[in-house]
């Protein structure tokens, strides 16, 4: 009964709120249409503008995992790790998950498919990619959107935030389920 009703709200939600927009927007006096267009048009500016950035962005993950730098990277936290209880099968998705979100969610989708995801590792993995960001590629695409280049403490925050959600997936998930 309560799943009929949840899904049946789900299927509601995104066209009740499309409604309420317009209803809102006609109230207001807005022009919807070139509202939207004068939207569609600068997201698309502001997509040009990103290009360069994500191209650098790319071509860096790329020369990390061609050079050999992240394998050396990961075999050399693996012992300190395994020491604090984090599976060394994680190590590569704590480091990869800051920088590219398609890497993360490989490694995490290898992990749940060869250890199963109701496993103490597919849980961890899970949770830590749920629970951490793209930090890299977030801070290249709204700091390049509006042309900032200085992002002062904006990384070491991000990658601070990380740490502590991959802590937190490993500790609460060890706890929970280990």
């Amino acid at each position: 009964m309560l799943q009929a009703i949840i899904s049946t709200m789900a299927a509601w939600v995104i066209p009740v709120f499309i409604f309420v927009t317009l209803v809102y927007a006609f109230a207001k006096k807005v022009d919807v249409f070139d509202t939207f267009v004068e939207g569609a048009q600068e997201g698309f500016s502001t997509s040009v503008r990103l290009i360069p950035f994500l191209v650098g962005m790319l071509v860096a993950i790329g020369v990390l995992r061609a050079s050999g730098a992240l394998d050396l990277l990961i075999a050399a936290a693996t012992p300190l790790l395994t020491r604090l209880n984090v599976p060394g099968e994680v190590v590569p998705l704590a480091i990869l998950r800051p920088i590219s979100g398609s890497a993360a969610l490989g490694i995490t989708a290898e992990i749940l498919h060869s250890r199963g995801p109701d496993s103490l590792l597919g849980r961890i993995a899970s949770t830590m990619q749920g629970s951490t960001d793209t930090t890299l590629f977030v801070l290249t695409v709204y700091f390049g959107s509006v042309g900032i280049r200085h992002t002062r403490h904006a990384l070491a925050a991000g990658l601070l935030a990380d740490l502590a959600g991959m802590l937190a997936a490993v500790t609460i998930c060890n706890m929970v389920f280990g």
